[in-house]
């Protein structure tokens, strides 16, 4: 069983930065596309970021693009998203997925799902 578990997240100024890490327990996600997912309270969940098996390739949500990158490192088996110029909108519990080859941007089709990491940026 594969579990992932997201670190990093805190509280921050507004305009300030965060880096979350994400890492599978139980096996290498080489293979695996992965993907940062967020809610904030009331809202529905919101695609941020993927990246593919590579690493090669990203894709961004409107909301974050220009402010927020995603990376992966498959020796250390760990995924990052470098958050900056953070703003009290960005507010949420981020979640890290997975999806063998592609990952599902609606979030419907998820191999594995992190427990979240909350991120809170104050104005």
């Amino acid at each position: 069983q594969v579990q992932l578990v997201e670190s990093g997240g805190g509280l921050v100024q507004a305009g300030g930065s965060l880096r979350l890490s994400c890492a599978p327990s139980g096996r290498t996600l080489s293979n695996y596309a992965m993907g940062w997912f967020r809610q904030a309270p009331g809202k529905e969940r919101e695609f941020v970021a993927d990246i593919s098996r590579t690493g090669g390739y990203t894709y961004y949500g409107d909301s974050v693009k220009g402010r927020f990158t995603v990376s992966r490192d498959n020796v250390k088996n760990t995924v990052y998203l470098q958050m900056n110029s953070l703003k009290p909108e960005d507010t949420a519990v981020y979640y890290c997925a997975a999806r063998l080859w592609t990952l599902d941007r609606s979030g419907t089709y998820i191999d594995y799902w992190g427990k979240g990491t909350l991120v809170t940026v104050s104005s």
